[in-house]
Order: C-alpha cells, then structure tokens, then sequence
C-alpha cells in the first residue's frame, strides 16, 4: 500500500471540518450520530470521525437529497455492514431507488396536473377582469 493511500485511510476529521465540507450544521451530523448512522470515536468530549464516518455522512445526505427516509438509509447501511460482498446491498438500493422513482414520477405527474388547473384558473381570472374594464360602468 503505498504512503499516501495509508496516510489519506488514516485522515480524521473533526466536526467542524465534515461541517464545512459538507455544508451542514454541527447539530445535524450530532443528529444522524444520536441516530446510530454514524459513530465517531472520542477523546474526551471531542468527536474524532474516521473516514468511514466521513463516507457514511456524504452517503446520508445524498440519500435524503433524493428523497430516501433515514430508516431506508439504515436498512442499506446495516445490509452492507451485514455484507461479505456488495451484491445484496446493490440489489436492495436498486428496489429502494426503483420505489422512489416510481413516487417522484407520480408527483411530477401530480404536480403536471396543478399546473394546468393554475393556468386554467389564471386565464379564467383575466378573462373575468378583461370583462369587468370592458364594461359601463353604471
């Protein structure tokens, strides 16, 4: 293994530096380690995170970017914890992705269909106030 693979494997990161990387709150990744999804070794009441920690935090925030609820997140982080090879964690992220598009396309459908009631609405509106300025007054 060559120095600089074991140096960047050995790297720990503090709370404030996984904070600015990745542009979130002390009190959120103090959040997902009270949740068990990550669990950063102490010196006293300093929290020294591994660069497993580092992995599992950028997992769990693009997780919840696409919509992913913690327990899913927890369930894939068990599975590969679980694991002696990576194929049924894949598998069940492949359902778990497939579940969430299913959901993100019914609300595009959704959200489709709100925009046309607006539209409809807004159009039925001017016409109305068209009507109202075209009219004597009395």
């Amino acid at each position: 293994m060559r120095r600089s693979d074991m140096t960047n494997r050995e790297r720990t990161y503090t709370i404030s530096e996984l904070s600015r990387e990745f542009d979130v709150t002390t009190r959120t990744i103090r959040f997902y380690e009270d949740e068990g999804l990550i669990e950063p070794a102490r010196d006293g009441q300093k929290r020294i995170y591994q660069r497993r920690d580092r992995v599992r935090l950028m997992l769990i925030l693009r997780g919840k970017r696409i919509g992913l609820s913690l327990q899913e997140i927890r369930e894939l982080f068990e599975l590969y914890d679980a694991a002696n090879d990576d194929e049924p964690q894949l598998q069940e992220f492949i359902r778990i992705l497939g579940r969430r598009e299913v959901q993100l396309q019914e609300q595009m459908k959704d959200i489709k269909e709100a925009m046309r009631e607006i539209s409809q609405l807004r159009r039925q509106c001017e016409s109305w106030l068209k009507a109202r300025k075209e009219r004597p007054e009395a």
